[in-house]
This record gives structure tokens, C-alpha cells and sequence, in this order.
């Protein structure tokens, strides 16, 4: 008889984070707001912004993880979560905190990066406007 749960694999860049079976709901979210998943649901692919995941599981109950910007894809029963960063814990204002002081604050070295990456670009394209010009 097949199950009628999920499985979700939480994948970190260098690791595997959590990978639960016997799942009964997700619920995560994206820019447009909070979304749930229960088995039978559609395919879907969602793009995740920091904040917190939280999945129902049939054994353990209520599990709450901290996630980074990352991207859901459910396929059948299987679901995967790929994000940047992930921080387990119970207690849903210390999780409110990660997010808020991990994940959504850049570093100065990040801050520093961006901007001279947007500088390459910016004159990248001027020169190649330049070309197309002449």
C-alpha cells in the first residue's frame, strides 16, 4: 500500500540539514506570503525568502527550522528544501531572532561585494552600449 505522507530533505550547500519521512503538512514562505503543502497537493516550485519552515510530522509533532533564501520543489510525496542556512530549535521567538540577525542583515564583507559586483555590471553594460553605438 503506498503512504500517503511525504518526505522532506532540508539541503544545506555542503550538507544534508534534516530528512524526515511520515510528513503530513509544510507550511513555508515566499515574497508573496505563507503557503502550505499537505501530500496530495500539486507539483509546485517556490522560491523562499528567510524566514521560518515549519512541518507536521506524524510520530514527532510541530517542528519549526529557521531557513535562509533558498527554493522549494515538490514532486510527488517528495519534497526538497534547498537553502543557504538552516537553524533547528523550539522556541519560535529565538527562531524569529536568527532570522532577523543571520539571515536578513549583510555582512559588510557581503555588503562590500554586492556593491562592487553592481559596479561591474553597471560597467559592463555602459561599454557594450558603447559598442553597439559605434
Amino acid at each position: 500500500m503506498p503512504t500517503s505522507l511525504m518526505h522532506l530533505k532540508v539541503l544545506l550547500p555542503f550538507q544534508v540539514f534534516a530528512e524526515k519521512t511520515g510528513v503530513t503538512s509544510i507550511v513555508a514562505e515566499t515574497r508573496e506570503g505563507s503557503f502550505g503543502l499537505l501530500p496530495h497537493r500539486l507539483d509546485c516550485v517556490a522560491a523562499l525568502v528567510p524566514g521560518i519552515l515549519t512541518y507536521q510530522t506524524e510520530s514527532g509533532g510541530e517542528v519549526l527550522v529557521a531557513v535562509d533564501e533558498g527554493v522549494l520543489v515538490k514532486t510527488g510525496m517528495d519534497v526538497l528544501v534547498s537553502v543557504r542556512r538552516a537553524i533547528g530549535g523550539t522556541d519560535l521567538g529565538q527562531l524569529h531572532t536568527a532570522v532577523t540577525k543571520e539571515f536578513l542583515t549583510l555582512d559588510d564583507n557581503e555588503q562590500n561585494v554586492r556593491q562592487v559586483s553592481a559596479k561591474l555590471e553597471t560597467g559592463f553594460l555602459r561599454r557594450f552600449a558603447n559598442l553597439q553605438h559605434e
